[in-house]
């Protein structure tokens, strides 16, 4: 039994999932969607707060402030409520509105920004907006999950050790690259400890982390138009790029299995599959799989005929299958 005084203090539930039924490959998923932020940020947003406490940046009248395409902005509107801190979102168009929905239940104000930058995007603008609000009010804070340590030491501490101890045969792990944070927690976790673990990146096609030319996307989540700072792209073995029409083909496949997952899911395990079949032929090796989300904020979206036809055409309605 887990009891808990503060939605932040429920981090891992240790779950996977075994996809050879729904692929028939067998590929380990773990779910780090089961907590009160629904997804894998609950831990980076636990970690954040906590960092910003410990050196003494958290005041009576602090207000937290944050750029979110969605996952983080839940779990810090969860974490901010339980501590009884005001926190203010900027997230874009991207965000799915049950997202936005979700921030404001638990007491968040949330701006959503329409207009891209020329050269940054949306991201650029979010974060244009952020160092806004906290020039016009110097009781603002900027947690920063783009640049604070605190994001990937948070995996570093917990997510890698976590699958290390459970799986201590593992091969392959394979993580979505969005800030960075959960990819280089991962990696330099397993480095460190002289493993010969093959961390493997998943993006989405259009993200600039790799080196790829920026696009817009319209899925929330992974990838960034601007390379991740804390990203160290040398100490990732390989990185595959995911499209969105794939990336909502996998999650209707799963969905299709009884497991209603995130958009950032999707892309994960499309990711994962797609490169076990180009270099696991003999299927030998043991591989896990992160899952960032669950799906329920993707449901006006992902999961919705109408949006994803509007979008994507009839091709992301056509059954996924990997040879």
């Amino acid at each position: 039994m887990s009891l808990v005084s503060g939605p932040h203090e429920l981090l891992d539930t240790d779950v996977y999932v075994d996809l050879a039924g729904p692929f028939g490959r067998r590929l380990l998923l773990r779910c780090e969607g089961f907590n009160f932020g629904g997804s894998v940020k609950m831990r980076t947003a636990a970690a954040l707060v906590a960092a910003a406490e410990r050196d003494g940046d958290l005041r009576d009248d602090t207000v937290l402030v944050e750029s979110s395409s969605g996952n983080l902005g839940v779990a810090l509107s969860a974490v901010a409520a339980g501590r009884g801190i005001p926190f203010v979102c900027v997230t874009d168009t991207r965000c799915n509105p049950s997202t936005v929905r979700a921030m404001r239940a638990m007491g968040a104000e949330v701006e959503v920004i329409t207009e891209p930058d020329e050269d940054g995007g949306l991201l650029g603008a979010r974060k244009r907006r952020v160092r806004s609000l906290c020039r016009d009010n110097p009781h603002y804070l900027w947690l920063n999950q783009y640049e604070n340590p605190a994001n990937w030491i948070a995996h570093y501490e917990g997510t890698a050790p976590a699958i290390g101890k459970r799986f201590p045969d593992l091969d392959v792990l394979f993580v979505g690259a969005g800030t960075g944070g959960t990819l280089m927690g991962c990696v330099r976790w397993f480095r460190d400890r002289g493993t010969a673990v093959r961390v493997v990146a998943v993006d989405a096609v259009g993200s600039a982390n790799f080196g790829g030319p920026p696009a817009a996307r319209l899925i929330p989540g992974l990838g960034a138009h601007q390379q991740a700072p804390v990203l160290d792209v040398s100490a990732v073995h390989d990185a595959i790029h995911v499209s969105e029409v794939d990336t909502v083909r996998t999650c209707r496949a799963l969905a299709a299995h009884g497991y209603l997952l995130g958009g950032s899911t999707g892309t994960i395990v499309n990711g994962a599959l797609t490169w076990l079949t180009r270099n696991d032929p003999e299927r030998t090796l043991t591989s896990v799989a992160i899952s960032p989300d669950l799906g329920d904020r993707y449901l006006d979206t992902v999961y919705d005929d109408e949006w994803v036809l509007d979008r994507f055409g009839p091709a992301a309605l056509e059954p996924v299958r990997w040879s």
